[in-house]
């Protein structure tokens, strides 16, 4: 299956760096912001770097990622989703530290119920990178018990629902994870009948790759439970040819594979744009699921779009797309009993 012939993806290329297993490419991600600047070649002065910023939340971005990125561009869309600047230090009215709401919606520590037949569990706060804009970049990892204690009273919390059909994974990201852990924690949620569906969201597929590997997509396809996995690509550039492969691997192992992007100012916010992300992602069977109006998180006002300009976007998609290319555009907001559309 082709991506798109007018505009190939870009070759992997860690610059020098050999291919390596997941967890190896997790240890040697860049976690420093000099070491960051360095590594695309600029300065602190050319993009806003901020320590401050960097101490409120730490810089961690793969090579696998990182190759992507155009050396020497203080413009390029996937650095500004990784790198710290002074924008994030400004507070601004309408932003905090839970825009979600998440704290009134937990059952057990580690377990949420927002939306009815559904709940998630917070599996880990390691996450694949750490993008600026994350709305659970200030979330209290901390309460949570060890692992095996929040899996524990999150599968009997959910066991007592008769009326939760899916379980949502989520973190950080639970692909951080070893397989054996994830997967026993599978078992205890197929042994729940009224649990049919496992969605699994995870930035693992895009950042590094090599993720999905055989015995990631061995236990998926042997749970009874129906796999869905949602992917993480704001950006065509996101999309070389390590990762459409990673994706071919999950949907020929029978897998439904979804995208949710997030509009982000300087990043996505025009048109050319998001058509191309909507094209090679429906070019590889992967569906736009959601584009998301930006969580107002402390710290991430600076990439705000306006909702009026989200919907321009989406109106011009719905012209030049068919309609299971575009993405619903949607705003979570808290205590609502679904997303809301936007348009």
């Amino acid at each position: 299956m082709r991506i798109l012939t007018d505009q190939p993806p870009r070759e992997p290329d860690v610059r020098g760096a050999a291919a390596v297993p997941w967890q190896q490419a997790f240890k040697r991600a860049i976690r420093h912001g000099a070491a960051l600047l360095n590594y695309v070649g600029l300065e602190a002065a050319d993009v806003g770097f901020c320590d401050e910023a960097e101490l409120d939340f730490p810089v961690f971005a793969p090579l696998e990622w990182l190759a992507r990125v155009r050396p020497g561009d203080p413009h390029d869309p996937l650095l500004k989703q990784v790198l710290p600047t002074g924008d994030e230090t400004v507070r601004h009215p309408g932003f905090g530290f839970d825009p979600l709401g998440e704290q009134a919606a937990t059952v057990v520590p580690g377990l949420l119920h927002k939306y009815a037949g559904r709940a998630l569990i917070v599996v880990t706060s390691a996450c694949a990178v750490h993008c600026r804009y994350c709305f659970r970049r200030h979330f209290a990892y901390e309460t949570l018990a060890p692992p095996a204690e929040t899996w524990r009273a999150a599968v009997d919390a959910i066991a007592s629902d008769a009326q939760i059909r899916e379980v949502i994974l989520s973190g950080g990201d639970p692909l951080t994870l070893t397989d054996a852990s994830l997967e026993r924690l599978c078992a205890a949620l197929q042994r729940v009948p009224h649990v049919r569906r496992l969605r699994i969201h995870s930035r693992l597929p895009i950042v590094i790759p090599q993720r999905v590997d055989r015995h990631l997509l061995s236990w998926l396809r042997n749970t009874r439970l129906r796999p869905i996995v949602v992917v993480h690509a704001n950006h065509p550039a996101e999309i070389d040819a390590a990762v459409a492969a990673a994706l071919r691997r999950l949907l020929d192992a029978g897998i439904t594979v979804l995208n949710q992007a997030v509009l982000l100012r300087g990043i996505n916010d025009n048109v050319e744009t998001l058509h191309w992300l909507c094209e090679c992602l429906a070019d590889l069977g992967v569906l736009p699921y959601y584009l998301h109006q930006l969580d107002r998180v402390a710290g991430a006002a600076h990439f705000e779009v306006p909702v009026d300009r989200g919907r321009e976007l989406i109106a011009e998609l719905r012209r030049r797309l068919s309609g299971y290319a575009v993405p619903r555009y949607v705003q979570e907001q808290a205590g609502q009993p679904y997303k809301q559309p936007l348009a």
